[in-house]
């Protein structure tokens, strides 16, 4: 549709429902454009209202975690049929095999003690750690080791820690990739998990972090800030996002040993992403800035935590 009064079209990626609003995602029988709004969950991709109403005279589930910018994700195969989102599909695999891998190598003693602990050895060697010793030698992101800012996100203190993640990374990651596209969201996950990095090294630096947990935390804020927007309050808490969210903020506080700080990181960053993203889609800004956006905030999360890396004190060492 076009207005004859000034000559405006509609983007040629538009909702045919609703022509002010971006679409990607193509309803499976009619295969026309449908927006968020309008996207409603079936056994194979989406369907949109009209084609729902005349099946079953009915409206099936909406979409859980709304927002702009819907795109079509590929699946991909896994072992025994397991099918989903190719990132959120991979990033689980790798946190798995690290989990794997530090198991095999984490030493000697009883296996059961090397699943609970995810690896002893690998831990120190790549786990997240602002500075600190290894037998006489000084480690860490301060002494150059910046790959640590990504690694520790990777390994896991135990199978529970594992479980817990990689559960949550799936509940979130199936829906945020469908929403955004893969590359999208791979540059939500990584600088979530970067930006809880960087609230590791502001406030424990000196304590060696380790779990997917920041980039969970900033998952869980996106997915938030899009309801908020899009949904209202209501949403938020109905679709127990807002519960989920609230349990795991009074856990980081209410049980020790938990890093603060990079589920605080995560949390914000993923959060502020989210909201740069939208605003960016309601300005009708092109696509490709909505997708460099979390890459480029990655970079900056990245590069404030290895400034901050070396700016603590500790009365020891001077």
């Amino acid at each position: 549709m076009s207005d004859p009064s000034t000559g405006d079209e509609p983007p040629v990626d538009a909702c045919h429902r609703h022509p002010e609003n971006r679409a990607g995602v193509r309803c499976q029988r009619c295969d026309r454009l449908i927006c968020a709004l309008c996207m409603h969950t079936a056994s194979v991709g989406f369907h949109c209202p009209d084609c729902v109403s005349g099946a079953s005279r009915r409206r099936a589930p909406g979409v859980r975690y709304g927002g702009p910018g819907p795109r079509t994700v590929r699946t991909v195969g896994v072992v025994g049929g397991f099918q989903g989102p190719p990132a959120t599909v991979l990033l689980a695999v790798l946190n798995v095999a690290a989990f794997v891998v530090g198991v095999a190598a984490g030493g000697g003693g009883r296996l059961y003690d090397r699943f609970a602990s995810g690896g002893g050895r690998v831990m120190v060697d790549h786990g997240l750690l602002g500075i600190g010793r290894s037998g006489r030698e000084f480690i860490g992101v301060a002494e150059g080791e910046w790959s640590r800012l990504v690694t520790g996100g990777f390994l896991h203190l135990g199978l529970l820690h594992l479980l817990v993640n990689v559960v949550l990374l799936w509940m979130l990651g199936r829906q945020l990739e469908q929403l955004h596209g893969t590359a999208r969201f791979t540059g939500l996950y990584l600088a979530s998990l970067l930006a809880g990095s960087f609230g590791v090294m502001l406030r424990d630096p000196l304590v060696l972090t380790v779990g997917a947990s920041g980039a969970v935390y900033g998952l869980m804020g996106a997915a938030a800030v899009y309801q908020l927007r899009h949904r209202g309050r209501a949403a938020l808490w109905g679709s127990g996002l807002g519960g989920l969210l609230l349990i795991n903020v009074v856990f980081t506080f209410g049980r020790p040993g938990i890093s603060i700080g990079g589920h605080l990181g995560g949390l914000a960053g993923g959060a502020l992403i989210a909201w740069l993203v939208d605003l960016s889609e309601a300005r009708r800004a092109p696509r490709a800035v909505g997708t460099v956006l979390p890459w480029v905030l990655g970079l900056a999360f990245a590069v404030g935590a290895v400034w901050a890396s070396g700016r603590w004190w500790d009365p020891v060492l001077g």
